[in-house]
């Protein structure tokens, strides 16, 4: 063997160690990322039994409830009066309509954009 060969040899030898000692390095930590997590599941609490499970109330299922919504408007304040401040007005930012028919879109729209609708010609 010439001495290019022996040297083209050796370099191949020491890189085929360094890909095994990666191989081995990678394999280690997928073996340890196993182990963390099986000691983590270890450690959570069980599962709820049937028993636990959440149950229905004794009046029955939730049913929908079908309302027209209309804005809550923001009280007129007379002129000369201090107005109010976001704390003194109320929570919600709608109420329950008198008026009970449902508001429907124009013949042949979806009433969305972009809804595939022809849209109101």
């Amino acid at each position: 063997m010439s001495t290019a060969t022996m040297q083209l040899a050796a370099a191949s030898g020491l890189m085929s160690l360094a890909l095994f000692l990666v191989a081995v390095a990678l394999l280690a930590l997928l073996a340890g990322g196993f182990w963390f997590n099986s000691r983590i599941k270890y450690l959570e609490s069980t599962r709820p039994r049937p028993d636990e499970q959440p149950h229905l109330p004794p009046e029955g299922a939730v049913h929908e409830i079908r309302e027209n919504r209309e804005p809550d408007e923001i009280p007129h304040i007379p002129k000369g009066e201090r107005p109010l401040t976001p704390y003194e007005l109320t929570n919600k930012g709608t109420k329950t309509s008198t008026d009970t028919d449902r508001p429907r879109w124009s013949k042949g729209t979806s009433g969305s954009f972009g809804g595939g609708g022809l849209g109101a010609h």
